[in-house]
């Protein structure tokens, strides 16, 4: 939950969005809960870049993740310098599948918890225990609307990826 902001929100670049008014097509697969705002969903990917150093250039993919939208992960995942799991704790098992897949490919990831309003059901430790997080994999708070948030969470994930590849 919040991908398309979170993309949105870092990008340097004016982010490529595949957002489409919802229909009844989506009933039983968008989840509303929480959202009685929401009226579009992503349809694929959205896209951005974000500049973190001379040398560290960030291209960023938002994928949904309806299991519809699966197949794109393995390509997206080549080449990647790690992930982002955004977490809205309030649907906590939304995001066992992406916590799976990237447990399973051994791409280092981040936990992000996306806050909202400053609502915080859950703290990381109990995310951890209930995703069954191991202690090298970093959970933090974010507020994907605000650029600061997300672009720590970016430098959260670069500095994991490269503690990993030195263990």
């Amino acid at each position: 939950m919040g991908k398309t902001t979170f993309v949105g929100a870092v990008s340097e670049i004016n982010p490529l969005r595949t957002e489409a008014v919802m229909t009844s097509a989506s009933a039983g697969i968008d989840d509303l809960t929480h959202t009685g705002d929401k009226t579009t969903t992503t349809v694929a990917m959205d896209f951005g870049r974000i500049t973190l150093d001379q040398d560290l250039i960030l291209y960023l993919f938002g994928t949904p993740g309806q299991d519809r939208f699966w197949f794109m992960w393995d390509d997206l995942v080549r080449g990647a310098i790690g992930a982002i799991v955004l977490v809205d704790t309030r649907r906590l098992a939304d995001c066992f599948p992406a916590v799976d897949y990237f447990e399973n490919s051994g791409l280092p990831f981040v936990i992000a918890l996306n806050g909202f309003d400053g609502s915080q059901p859950y703290n990381p430790d109990e995310v951890r225990e209930a995703l069954q997080i191991g202690p090298d994999t970093p959970i933090i708070t974010t507020d994907a609307r605000h650029r600061a948030d997300a672009k720590s969470a970016l430098i959260t994930l670069v500095e994991h990826a490269l503690m990993a590849r030195l263990r």
